[in-house]
């Protein structure tokens, strides 16, 4: 935000303050940027065919990494196209996830921006034959120091013939 002109920033309900975030509220302050505050069920018209639905976070925050876990998961269609951004979200709310979508269609896309950069503490099976993507994009940079992307995780997505 402090390269891009930004009108609008979407983030969900906060579990704690951080000094990112407090940074993150003051840019916003400086730029006069409109907040949405992103409750699950909101339906965000971007333009006339392009459309974001906020499938996570619940109301009654998960307290794990209440900030990973709580990360928006936010569905965009666009026609045929769909695709869903997960955030930082580990098992535990994919878990919450699945069974809240499990009798849905929801979660089922054609891209899917994995979880967690790929960590092991995300992208579980069940959460990702939900999705049935066609295409997982993982963002990670070479060599970075955490191992990302999980082998376990690359290993789930080819099982799914991705």
């Amino acid at each position: 935000m402090e390269e891009l002109k930004v009108k609008n920033a979407i983030i969900p309900k906060q579990g704690k303050d951080s000094e990112n975030y407090k940074r993150f509220l003051k840019l916003i302050k400086e730029k006069n940027i409109k907040i949405h505050i992103a409750k699950i069920g909101d339906k965000i018209k971007i333009e006339r065919m392009i459309n974001i639905e906020i499938l996570w976070p619940e109301e009654k925050l998960i307290t794990s990494n209440i900030l990973n876990n709580n990360s928006l998961v936010m569905k965009l269609d666009y026609n045929n196209f769909s695709m869903l951004f997960t955030g930082d979200i580990e098992k535990v709310a994919e878990e919450e996830i699945v069974n809240k979508y499990i009798r849905t269609n929801k979660l089922n896309v054609k891209i899917i921006k994995i979880a967690h950069h790929g960590s092991k503490t995300s992208s579980i099976q069940e959460f990702l034959n939900l999705a049935k993507p066609q295409i997982a994009l993982i963002g990670v940079g070479a060599n970075n120091n955490f191992g990302h992307p999980n082998q376990d995780v690359l290993k789930r997505l080819e099982d799914l013939r991705l």
